[in-house]
């Protein structure tokens, strides 16, 4: 399934019903008095993060959510029913705007999370309401308030403990691949992943944690060039950010040391949140290049890049050193958990 990662819907919630005028009029009571009965509120209409839903798509054609009207007011003094409440699911992590104003309504991140986005309106009065020692006979009755009715829109942020981050063709759709059971295309041509993919790696019986595959970023992708700026919001719930460079890129007239270098500089720009994430640096495609002059490569691309954090030598496509990249990625967020927990 195609991964939608913002929709628009428009929320409609239920009216008040209105109160109503009725006079009681039974034998032997002639003077039996009003007894209109009030409406019922209106349903509200409450997003709701739920388990099996983990992609926007559905609201692409189903984009207008409708809570139930409160029902009038009957005579008796009985009151109208309450409009049954709606609730629209979408998928835990989804980010929660004003669609017109832009203001930011809530976050839904964990499952069975409920958040009120539009409130029922409030039920009218029967004439009941309104008897007094001076008014014994009311004709008055109010109509029930109008629901809210708003436009919404929705981000669904990638929940993952790692995201891969590096140019397009750097390896990280085929490492996601080696190291879950994820299958995202993989081809030899710019842009391949055109849609977050998210993976599942156990490291072993009790241990496991969640990648993301986002697509390529390019130069410019913070200002709105290519398919990056649309996901680099992705990156900043991970806990964890491996940089991939292709230690060989074939067919560019670029260093793998001014590819690395593009992609922080978006970072920078980007903002705080991200630049100064753990990031590690992951040089793939050590297949490429001749065993005893891979040490001295790898090397040389540090040192020029001035890289201070960890670094590991990796083959997406044989999994060399993939299992070892793995482990110690799953001892960090053990290490980060704890620390949060304290």
């Amino acid at each position: 399934m195609k991964f939608i990662d913002e929709a628009e819907i428009r929320v409609e919630a239920g009216d008040g019903g209105n109160g109503i005028v009725t006079f009681r009029r039974e034998k032997y009571i002639p003077m039996g008095g009003p007894d209109g009965g009030d409406g019922g509120d209106g349903g509200s209409i409450y997003l709701i993060a739920t388990e099996n839903v983990n992609t926007l798509v559905d609201f692409r054609y189903h984009s207008v959510h409708r809570a139930q009207r409160g029902q009038n007011g009957m005579g008796r003094n009985c009151t109208g029913h309450k409009g049954s409440d709606a609730y629209v699911k979408v998928p835990p992590g989804t980010l929660v705007y004003e669609a017109d104003t832009g203001e930011k309504i809530g976050d839904l991140t964990q499952v069975g999370e409920t958040l009120l986005v539009a409130k029922g309106g409030f039920h009218g009065l029967g004439n009941t309401r309104f008897k007094s020692s001076i008014n014994r006979s009311p004709q008055q009755f109010s109509k029930g308030s109008l629901g809210e009715k708003r436009m919404l829109r929705f981000e669904l942020m990638v929940i993952a403990d790692v995201g891969l981050l590096g140019l397009p063709n750097a390896g990280k759709s085929s490492l996601i691949r080696s190291v879950s059971s994820a299958k995202p295309k993989v081809a030899d041509y710019p842009f391949t992943t055109l849609n977050p993919n998210l993976g599942v790696v156990s490291v072993d019986d009790l241990r496991s944690f969640v990648i993301a595959d986002i697509p390529g970023v390019i130069e410019g992708a913070a200002e709105g060039a290519g398919l990056g700026l649309q996901f680099l919001k992705h990156l900043s719930r991970t806990g964890l950010l491996l940089h991939i460079i292709d230690i060989e890129p074939y067919g560019s007239d670029e260093s793998p040391v001014e590819s690395a270098k593009k992609i922080i500089h978006e970072l920078e720009k980007w903002g705080d949140d991200l630049y100064k994430k753990p990031r590690w640096l992951v040089l793939n495609k050590t297949d490429l290049v001749l065993d005893e002059e891979l040490d001295a490569h790898c090397q040389a691309i540090v040192d020029e890049l001035q890289w201070s954090e960890k670094v590991f030598q990796i083959s997406a496509i044989s999994k060399q050193g993939t299992r070892a990249l793995m482990f110690a990625i799953m001892d960090f967020l053990d290490e980060q958990r704890q620390i949060s927990d304290e």
